[in-house]
């Protein structure tokens, strides 16, 4: 068998990055681990190549040579998707297709001739077996949870390494918590499973053995969901992994707010190289936390939990969300005000969608209040459900939000409110590759010289040399972040 695998592409969104991209020279930022990790699940003799339409143009001739293509993908990709579809149907290709966006809403692609859904180690042997009788299904889907013991190491070498920002693992799926309007539990269960520590070393050497150097994204949606077995035995081996290695990654994850309580665990993630952390924060409102069941953030000073993760030496960026039943005209404000004091600059800004399968959801659909509106892309203003508060008011509550965390000024003092809450480790290297120094060069022709608000640019850049010098590197970055959101935004 001759099997493409298939990403469609991403629009220009908050996660995007692509106008940072182009500094460094990077095409995306992050692989499509689910594709390579499904790669690796097929038989040893198969032929594979991987199309990532973030890095790669798909041209007729990948199609052609294909017996089947293998798509995935996500609800913001959709737009691609259909597109990917009707190229591969029109030249007579047969597909299969997986992934988030397939598993909630299946029946939207008729087009699509075989389904393989929910966790890949369950469903996806079934169908080969299928496959190999001469009779496969056209739908393949489970209610049980995948044994992580199972997955193989991703297939990397199918990579273009060079076009990423970032390489991808996943250590754990799954999340501990309930919050009503995310789909992580609908999807991926509230029992978080793990995989072996073994495994996860055995992931991190392929990628060094494959010359990867930088960035490592921990894709899992709770890293701290099985806080003991991360704590006492991953960590651990990772750092004196990272350790003989003299440190080649960096990693960032995704976690709840309670990592805030645990100084040792910080402690120990700074030591084994792991520098930033993305946590839903959603809103400062108690009554908003409570009533989408968000009991890790309720009853704590959210802003000094914040603070106490960057002293700790892992930089915060964070989700927002307005939009709640309970959302009030002063909740715009009072939004700007946490996000500036948090000194968070990579704070996404969304208004609140029901996705298919969440309990607010079925809270929407019982209330009749949904709609079709929503598109996944929380930059472009779409919601899927109609709001307690008038949608006027509510727009322009969001547009005054990114108007006053994303226009220059504020956006710069924010940066420096960052880096004076943020306590750099000591083995953090502060040595400037030539990547990095082309990427500087650039942010000071294009930020610094060409690009409106260059003024606050070298205001900020000597602000860092004065007084954070070892920072430098982050206050480079972060204005070629800006750069980025700012273009998003429109403003």
């Amino acid at each position: 068998m001759k099997i493409l695998l298939l990403y469609p592409k991403y629009p220009d969104s908050f996660w995007s990055f692509s106008h940072a991209l182009k500094f460094i020279s990077k095409k995306a930022a992050v692989p499509p681990l689910g594709l390579i990790t499904v790669s690796a699940m097929l038989p040893a003799g198969w032929e594979k190549k991987l199309v990532d339409m973030n890095v790669s143009e798909l041209h007729t001739r990948d199609v052609l040579w294909a017996d089947y293509v293998f798509i995935s993908a996500m609800y913001i990709q959709r737009e691609s998707v259909i597109k990917s579809i009707a190229a591969c149907k029109e030249l007579g290709v047969k597909m299969v297709a997986g992934g988030p966006l397939f598993t909630s809403e299946y029946e939207s692609f008729p087009e699509i001739d075989h389904f393989v859904l929910n966790e890949a180690e369950i469903t996806l042997p079934l169908f080969l077996e299928d496959l190999a009788a001469g009779h496969p299904q056209k739908i393949y889907k489970t209610d049980k949870f995948a044994d992580l013991s199972l997955t193989p190491v991703p297939d990397y070498h199918l990579l273009s390494g060079k076009k990423y920002a970032f390489m991808g693992i996943q250590v754990s799926r799954g999340c501990p918590f309930a919050c009503d309007f995310c789909e992580i539990t609908a999807l991926l269960g509230r029992k978080v499973r793990m995989k072996s520590t073994a495994q996860i070393i055995k992931e991190l050497d392929s990628l060094y053995n494959l010359k990867w150097r930088g960035p490592v994204s921990i894709v899992d949606d709770n890293f701290i969901g099985r806080k003991k077995e991360i704590k006492h035995s991953l960590l651990p081996a990772m750092k004196k992994w990272m350790q003989a290695r003299k440190y080649p990654f960096v990693f960032n994850i995704q976690s709840s707010i309670n990592l805030a309580d645990d100084a040792e665990l910080m402690n120990l993630m700074v030591e084994t190289g792991f520098n930033s952390t993305f946590i839903g924060i959603e809103t400062p409102d108690e009554i908003s936390l409570n009533a989408c069941h968000k009991v890790q953030n309720e009853n704590r000073d959210l802003l000094y939990c914040v603070k106490k993760i960057q002293q700790a030496g892992i930089q915060v960026s964070a989700g927002f969300i307005v939009g709640f039943d309970s959302d009030t005209p002063t909740i715009f404000q009072r939004q700007i005000d946490f996000i500036q004091k948090s000194g968070i600059v990579s704070a996404m800004v969304g208004l609140l969608n029901a996705p298919k399968n969440t309990l607010l959801y079925k809270r929407m659909e019982a209330e009749n209040r949904l709609t079709d509106g929503a598109t996944g892309n929380n930059t472009d203003s779409s919601m899927n459900f109609i709001p307690k508060m008038n949608h006027g008011e509510l727009l322009e509550g969001y547009k005054k939000i990114i108007y006053h965390i994303y226009t220059t000024k504020p956006y710069y003092k924010r940066v420096r409110q960052l880096l004076l809450n943020y306590n750099q480790p000591a083995h953090r290297s502060s040595k400037v590759n030539f990547s990095l120094f082309t990427a500087f060069l650039k942010s000071v022709y294009i930020i610094g010289f060409i690009n409106r608000g260059r003024t606050e640019y070298w205001k900020l850049i000597l602000w860092t040399l004065f007084k954070r010098p070892r920072c430098i590197v982050d206050a480079v970055t972060y204005t070629v972040y800006g750069y980025h959101f700012k273009k998003v935004f429109g403003l």
